[in-house]
């Protein structure tokens, strides 16, 4: 960093399901300069037969963090905010207190909720409310497997707040659930933009635990007097940025068409989000027959996107490639399946089979020989399956896009981490048939980022952000190729999937 420079600091709190950050953003007056403060791991961890969040270690992390900022930037440092995967949450007692550690959203004991709620209220009825594709673990299922097996524990609870909200609360006290976060939870009415207070009730659930609901660029107050004195950033703003950290990236796509239905964008990570940015949700019975959801984005828009498993596959592969003695980093794994025979197994990265499989390769394996392909074996065929499979299943959601807004998108953006994987980069320009450009790699913390200097007036709307990252960031651009056998390959997919057309 330059020395003698006194541009405005901002920090990012960015937390994913294998590692959370601290991100330092400073504003030059035309680029926007992110620098990794502090990086620490993450991951669910078995307490008893539930799989949970350790909080309080990700909140000593945090601190460590925003301390080291304070040496680095001082009083330069003018906002904080957070934002998380979606989902999961935090209760607390009416003295403030944590009432046990938070679910992990791949812990089993949503199990049947989903078809429980279906006898109250049927499926269509609660897609038309709430918008959301069904997913075992939303918010709405995991508060009633909650209260269902813990009631004492719920009913004990005064406040429920989402991950990046706890955060929030955490760092200055405030009690609201930022907008994009709320979205996720399937407790929302997605036309009204608030609680589906009557839905809640029907399921006998206690709306008196939903926070207030606010837009993302909201100030939340200054940081707790404590917090100021363990870290040094005395003063500083607390900004919800959009809390999903999904919507944040959304944010961040370097599109020049903000407003405009022409392109589509992929947040690649442990998962694959891939959508459309439209004004209003989409509620139609095409939208719920291909379980698509509809997720709120910065200035009022809707996120119309589907959940794909991502890059989840190729992690979990890689814990079981170690698991057997044989370690590999990501470059190591993206070189052997590139050097692996192309489009010759395939599976549906969505299958339930894939969400949390003792054993992904295993898993990988036993689908291809249910469905009468070769199976991979090595390291590289079963990570070659992984990317062809997710390339091939981004074209499947690309038509159900297309169908549901009425027109062709003409370029796929793909932001997050999963954008510098080259090899899944050009695989997805081929199946789909479409330009891809790609960048930013650091899309969250740098949604996040600017939606702080909006907030503080730095920035004027969410198209000058979008301008902000393209003078920020060197961008990838990759050319669709080989239409044909992708094409063929497509209709050996297609009818892989087509008995779970909506999963």
């Amino acid at each position: 960093m330059a020395k003698g420079m006194n541009s405005q600091v901002y920090l990012a709190v960015d937390l994913g399901a294998e590692s959370g950050r601290v991100m330092a953003g400073r504003w030059t007056g035309k680029r926007m300069l992110l620098e990794e403060v502090h990086r620490f791991a993450n991951g669910p961890v078995w307490l008893g037969e539930s799989l949970r969040w350790d909080v309080l270690r990700l909140w000593q992390e945090i601190q460590q963090g925003l301390g080291m900022a304070a040496r680095q930037h001082g009083r330069r440092v003018v906002s904080v905010g957070a934002d998380t995967w979606g989902v999961d949450y935090v209760l607390l007692s009416r003295h403030g207190e944590l009432l046990g550690l938070p679910y992990a959203y791949r812990d089993a004991r949503t199990q049947g909720e989903m078809e429980r709620v279906f006898r109250k209220v049927p499926r269509a009825d609660l897609f038309k409310q709430t918008g959301l594709q069904f997913l075992p673990f939303n918010t709405l299922f995991q508060l009633l497997a909650h209260q269902r097996q813990h009631p004492d524990v719920v009913a004990a609870a005064r406040r429920l707040l989402f991950m990046p909200d706890f955060v929030h609360w955490a760092l200055c006290g405030s009690e609201v659930a930022e907008f994009t976060i709320a979205s996720t939870s399937q407790c929302l009415d997605a036309q009204r933009r608030a609680w589906a207070e009557g839905l809640l009730k029907k399921l006998g659930l206690p709306v008196k635990l939903l926070p207030e609901i606010v837009p993302p660029g909201t100030k939340l107050g200054r940081v707790r007097a404590s917090v100021a004195a363990r870290t040094g950033l005395d003063g500083v703003e607390v900004v919800a940025p959009p809390a999903h950290d999904t919507a944040s990236a959304v944010a961040a796509v370097p599109t020049r068409d903000t407003g405009k239905l022409t392109w589509a964008y992929i947040s690649s990570g442990t998962w694959s989000l891939m959508g459309v940015e439209v004004k209003r949700p989409v509620l139609t019975e095409r939208a719920l027959e291909v379980n698509i959801t509809n997720e709120g984005g910065v200035d009022g828009t809707y996120r119309l996107l589907k959940n794909i498993m991502g890059l989840w596959l190729v992690q979990q592969c890689r814990r079981a490639f170690e698991a057997r003695g044989r370690s590999f980093t990501y470059p190591e794994l993206v070189q052997r399946a590139s050097e692996a025979a192309p489009l010759r197994s395939l599976v549906n990265p969505d299958d339930p089979r894939f969400l949390n499989p003792p054993d992904m390769p295993r898993a990988i394996q036993e689908f291809c020989q249910e469905t009468g392909q070769p199976v991979p074996r090595s390291e590289g065929e079963l990570v070659r399956c992984a990317f062809e499979s997710l390339a091939l299943r981004y074209r499947q959601v690309l038509g159900w896009l297309e169908e549901l807004v009425g027109r062709r998108l003409d370029v796929i953006h793909i932001v997050g981490g999963g954008s510098q994987n080259r090899l899944l980069n050009q695989f997805t320009a081929d199946a789909c048939q479409r330009p891809v450009i790609t960048g930013p790699a650091e899309a969250t913390a740098m949604g996040n980022v600017l939606t702080q200097m909006r907030a503080r007036g730095e920035l004027k709307s969410l198209a000058e952000m979008r301008e902000t990252v393209r003078k920020s960031v060197e961008l990838g651009e990759y050319e669709p190729r080989r239409p044909e056998v992708w094409e063929e390959a497509f209709a050996r997919f297609q009818k892989l999937t087509e008995t779970r057309t909506g999963s």
